[in-house]
């Protein structure tokens, strides 16, 4: 009997070609958009792999538990924490997520919005297409509005919320542009961050000193809504903050008050906590920027976040050990439910 992947979430662009891979090794494949849970379950019941695209509709323990023959739930993100992987575990059912497949385009992403903060880019641009330039009559609103808040890059303090890949991988793009950086991270390794010549700091230190954070952490229950007013309070009147990771790690009333406040001076945002956003009134502010979670996106990770998922699947179903497990612990309730798989050799 064939097995039955499926794909709980909208099946768009690259995953088109999943029927076909999945053909060509013998494997039945079926895909939908599944709003709720009730459709997540009444696709995926009896499916032997399930492929998870996106985060907007996470694969609770109630999910899980109603999966009868999965044996590999595999992300197509880095983040993998819209998967209960306590209920998957629990199931001997294993979890891959994609780690690293859109590190250069994150960090480079992050480093345009700080660009954009820095010679307001983005205001510029909309001040010219209404008719303004340079230091001609027009262009009063430049003058009163814009140029204050241009400043020179070089010798500015960037500070990171998290030093993993991402964040590692943009510290030599910024420290081309003269930025003293500085990290927060109880797990970062003092060496690696002193080769890097990044000062390891703790949260006061990060939010007092930054002219610009920039949020590249693991998202975690603890860490949601970690900058919130009172983080917003200890910040320079003249920070920005820019996200790239997670939209839950902003309590975004707080951040809308201190934009509107002028206790913060702009905000350069690619993830929301709710997406897409309805009526959300940050994006109304002149002093924020929003792309719209589109940081990860080039024609060579986009093509790597939907191959490797596959490729995980095909390697349980051939009985080897997928290669990015998160969740390891699940080996022992796998081989009793499904049998041994093969290692790779060291």
């Amino acid at each position: 009997m064939k097995s039955l992947v499926v794909l709980p979430m909208a099946v768009v662009h690259e995953a088109a070609k999943y029927p076909q891979r999945f053909a060509e090794i013998g494997v039945d494949f079926a895909g939908r958009l599944c709003p709720t849970e009730d459709d997540v379950i009444d696709l995926a019941r009896g499916a032997d792999a399930i492929i998870v695209e996106g985060s907007q509709r996470p694969i609770t323990r109630r999910i899980i538990e109603h999966f009868e023959k999965c044996r590999i739930i595999s992300g197509t993100q880095i983040g993998y924490d819209s998967i209960d992987t306590v209920a998957a575990t629990e199931r001997g059912i294993l979890v891959t997520n994609v780690p690293g497949y859109c590190i250069e385009e994150v960090s480079d992403h992050t480093m345009a919005l700080l660009l954009a903060c820095s010679r307001r880019i983005v205001a510029l641009n909309e001040v010219v297409r209404r008719g303004g330039w340079g230091f001609g009559p027009c262009s009063s609103d430049i003058k009163e509005r814009i140029r204050p808040g241009i400043g020179r890059l070089r010798g500015r303090t960037l500070g990171l919320f998290g030093f993993g890949a991402i964040g590692r991988a943009l510290v030599p793009k910024a420290r081309g542009f003269g930025l003293r950086i500085i990290a927060c991270d109880p797990q970062a390794d003092p060496a690696l961050a002193a080769a890097m010549d990044v000062e390891l700091v703790d949260w006061t230190v990060l939010l007092a000193e930054s002219d610009y954070v920039s949020i590249h952490a693991s998202f975690s229950p603890q860490t949601r809504h970690v900058f919130n007013r009172e983080a917003f309070a200890a910040m320079k009147p003249s920070a920005c903050l820019i996200n790239t990771a997670r939209g839950g790690f902003i309590d975004e009333p707080a951040l809308h008050e201190a934009l509107q406040s002028g206790q913060l001076a702009m905000a350069a945002l690619d993830v929301l906590d709710v997406e897409p956003p309805d009526s959300n009134p940050l994006l109304l502010l002149d002093n924020v920027i929003c792309t719209g979670h589109y940081a990860f996106f080039s024609p060579e990770s986009f093509e790597e976040q939907w191959r490797r998922p596959a490729e995980e699947v095909s390697r349980v179903f051939a009985g080897e050990w997928p290669q990015c497990v998160v969740n390891p612990e699940a080996e022992a309730r796998y081989v009793e439910r499904w049998g041994e798989l093969r290692h790779p050799s060291p």
